[in-house]
Order: C-alpha cells, then structure tokens, then sequence
C-alpha cells in the first residue's frame, strides 16, 4: 500500500479519536458514542474505497464489481444503522453525520502535510 494511503488511514484513526474525545468533553458520551460510530463507518468506508481502487487498476473486470457491489451493500446497512443509532439510541444525527466526515478531513490533511513537506 502506499504511503500516503497509509498516512490517511491513520489520519482517520487520529482525528476519529480526537473528535470522539473533543465530543465527550463538549456534549456528553450519548454524542461521542453517535461521532465514533459515524467515524468507524467513515473508516471502513474509506477502506472499501481503497480497496475498490486497487481492484480497478490491477485484476479482471469482475474483481473491481465484487467490490463496488459489496461498497453498496455497505451503503444499504450504513443506512440502516444509522437508522437505529438516531431513531432507537436517541442520538443526534448532527454527531453521526459529523463523525462520517472524518475520512474527508483526513484526505485533507494528508493532502496538506505532503504539499507541506514536498518541496
């Protein structure tokens, strides 16, 4: 795997584990419990991608629409979980929603840090 693939993938863990920490001391463990759930479905997300883009540019065709379907299954149960995590559970969907976007902020930085250090 490359390196930066690397460093975004730990950058998610990172920033899932600090925004869960900074939502326990603002809003309460019911809200950092919806942002870690939104983070590691952000993470897995994430995953699901890579590995889709590794399937695309090297094997058959068949191997890279085994991974984008099971991407869409994910999306089929991300929906449903997140379902009961707001409906059953009580929590805000804003936590949920916010965790989700962890990976986002991850690409960010990475893309940040090797603009920084390339030159």
């Amino acid at each position: 795997m490359e390196p930066t693939l690397i460093r975004i993938r730990r950058l998610t863990v990172i920033l899932g584990a600090l925004g869960t920490a900074g939502v326990l001391i603002l809003r309460g463990p019911r809200e950092a419990a919806g942002f870690l759930a939104g983070a590691a479905f952000s993470l897995v997300s994430l995953r699901s991608w890579i590995k889709l883009s590794a399937a695309a540019g090297s094997g058959p065709p068949q191997s890279a629409r085994v991974h984008g379907l099971f991407l869409a299954v994910r999306y089929i149960l991300l929906a449903g979980a997140l379902y009961v995590i707001v409906k059953v559970l009580g929590i805000t969907p804003v936590a949920v929603v916010a965790g989700l976007l962890v990976s986002f902020a991850a690409v960010i930085v990475g893309l940040l840090y090797q603009s920084v250090t390339s030159k």
